[in-house]
């Protein structure tokens, strides 16, 4: 597993302490918790006119990456397809996890069979593969770039940014 490089994230204007004062650098097994346990999650996503796109999704956290799946017409997978730029949060708004990435449409059966076993498990659902027919279904892989979290009890102290380093890509 890649832990990646913690940082107190730059946000004048908002009391934010240095890394070593409040509840310090937030551990990365904190804000991977909630990637992976989190039910819903809000994918933003842009439009060819530049326009902002956002939508839930349900996702699983599985190989170190958030995967996600939905009709290959949908919008979102329409702006994934022109630009893989894409952003993506957790549920909860009061301890978030804010995810930008590079979305990747994932087409080969071991990783849709994975996907597929993974959100299974997660959500209680008994979907086939042939749900995620690759014709039909998009199978979307986002690998982060950077992941911000805090803890909404220590506000000024907790803000944490995950940089992931370039040989993830």
């Amino acid at each position: 597993m890649t832990v990646p490089r913690a940082t107190r994230p730059h946000m004048p204007g908002y009391g934010t302490l240095p890394a070593d004062q409040g509840t310090g650098l937030l551990p990365w097994s904190w804000a991977e918790s909630r990637l992976r346990d989190s039910h819903d999650y809000w994918v933003a996503t842009v439009w060819p006119d530049g326009r902002p796109h956002l939508m839930p999704v349900w996702a699983v956290w599985h190989d170190e990456a958030l995967w996600f799946s939905s009709s290959r017409g949908a919008r979102k997978v329409r702006n994934l397809l022109a630009n893989p730029a894409v952003t993506i949060s957790t549920d909860d708004a009061l301890n978030p996890v804010v995810l930008e990435g590079v979305a990747k449409v994932v087409r080969d059966t071991v990783s849709v069979r994975a996907f597929v076993k993974a959100a299974n498990a997660k959500y209680r659902t008994d979907y086939g593969t042939d749900f995620l027919d690759p014709d039909v279904n998009a199978t979307v892989r986002v690998r982060p770039r950077w992941v911000f979290g805090l803890d909404e009890r220590d506000f000024g102290g907790s803000p944490t940014r995950w940089d992931f380093t370039a040989d993830r890509r």
